[in-house]
């Protein structure tokens, strides 16, 4: 690991220790941990970028937007832009040049989902994390139908390849693994 990479990564430790909650820290470290998984060969930006994809949620509450699906979808790309803009801010602090805080940032707001392999990379390394840790909990609070919507949404935000690797490591019931297959 290179100095700039490791400065990066514990710069954005840093801001997400300031979480109450105490999660975003964590969150962060689960999502290293299987991008290390799916793709020990990674650049350094996706490193960065998937260690930062939540950096510092809490400061912009949900509650910050209406209810429903639009203000849902406003934060959301709210939480994106602020997101690349803060690690592209730590990057530049790093010393990585503009480009690659560029592609940090449009990774972050999920911009070329489908097209760019490092965007997609991130996405599965989302979903791999959503359904590794936060799953379970999830489900156990929703409704069997809502659950099985977010499972289809979640799977057809994924590359063919992990929603591959989704049906091999995960025991899901039927009808949710069928939300895997191609």
């Amino acid at each position: 690991m290179t100095d700039r990479l490791q400065w990066a990564l514990d710069a954005i430790d840093a801001a997400n220790r300031a979480d109450p909650q105490g999660e975003a820290l964590l969150y962060g470290q689960r999502m290293s941990a299987e991008l290390a998984r799916l793709d020990p060969d990674a650049d350094e930006v996706l490193q960065i970028a998937v260690r930062g994809q939540h950096i510092e949620r809490w400061t912009l509450p949900r509650t910050s937007y209406p209810e429903g699906k639009e203000g849902y979808l406003a934060w959301r790309r709210e939480q994106g832009r602020r997101h690349g803009a803060r690690v592209a801010g730590l990057m530049a602090e790093a010393g990585y040049d503009a480009a690659s805080q560029d592609h940090v940032a449009a990774m972050l707001r999920k911009e070329g989902l489908k097209r760019d392999p490092s965007v997609q990379m991130l996405e599965d390394v989302v979903c791999f994390t959503f359904l590794r840790w936060y799953f379970q909990p999830f489900a156990a609070q929703h409704d069997p139908a809502a659950v099985q919507k977010i499972v289809e949404k979640t799977a057809r935000k994924m590359s063919s390849a992990g929603r591959a690797r989704v049906r091999s490591e995960f025991d899901l019931p039927p009808a949710l693994a069928a939300a895997f297959l191609d």
